[in-house]
């Protein structure tokens, strides 16, 4: 018997749907912005890690401003509400730190009765060395100031019952001294609520001090 013979014909290839991943080269500024993300979180991270030795070492404190004395010379209206006064202020700031200097400057000093502004003064640039305290004398006049016939009528109430209430403002920058290269400045304000006898012979009688940034 004659075999029988089946033509076979060849299988066509056909292309697969998925295509075969291609090499693709990461582009130079992607490699710039990396290395960038880890040079900044390290420069931050150091830069933590120093300033947490530098608080260790030193232990930074903030600056104190107190009122330590007030004379009341002289105090009276002119019709009615306006204000003419003398007084003089001794204040006191305080370097609490042990391990470091603390320069100060811009320094003004405002006295307020309730809401009103009657006097204001500036205050010479110091310095105080390791836990030292510096004391200022400070003249205030108030000369023909405004008052409300509230403020006004209040004033005399406390006069004529020896208590009458002022309050000391102070806005200063200081400038903390870590060594002789590190330094910050920072903003200080100090606020003291102060009571007085009456005047021509007014002291301070009582007060109530306070200093944040």
């Amino acid at each position: 018997m004659t075999p029988l013979h089946h033509d076979r014909q060849p299988q066509e290839l056909r292309p697969r749907s998925r295509l075969l991943p291609q090499d693709r080269r990461t582009k130079p500024h992607t490699w710039f912005g990396a290395v960038f993300c880890i040079i900044f979180w390290l420069v931050i991270i150091i830069g933590g890690i120093i300033v947490l030795i530098v608080y260790l070492v030193f232990r930074p404190r903030s600056p104190h401003f107190d009122v330590i004395s007030v004379t009341w010379n002289a105090a009276y209206l002119d019709m009615g509400n306006l204000l003419n006064a003398d007084l003089t202020v001794l204040a006191n700031f305080t370097n609490l730190n042990k391990k470091v200097s603390v320069d100060f400057s811009y320094l003004y000093l405002d006295l307020y009765f309730e809401n009103t502004l009657i006097a204001t003064q500036y205050i010479e640039p110091f310095s105080a060395t390791r836990g030292q305290s510096i004391f200022a004398n400070i003249h205030m006049v108030s000369s023909q100031v405004k008052l409300s016939m509230k403020e006004s009528m209040l004033l005399q109430k406390q006069i004529q019952n020896n208590r009458v209430i002022f309050t000391v403002k102070g806005m200063f920058r200081a400038r903390s001294n870590l060594g002789s290269f590190l330094k910050y400045s920072y903003w200080l304000h100090g606020q003291c609520g102060i009571m007085l006898s009456s005047p021509p012979t007014g002291v301070l009688r009582d007060k109530k001090c306070k200093t944040k940034h």
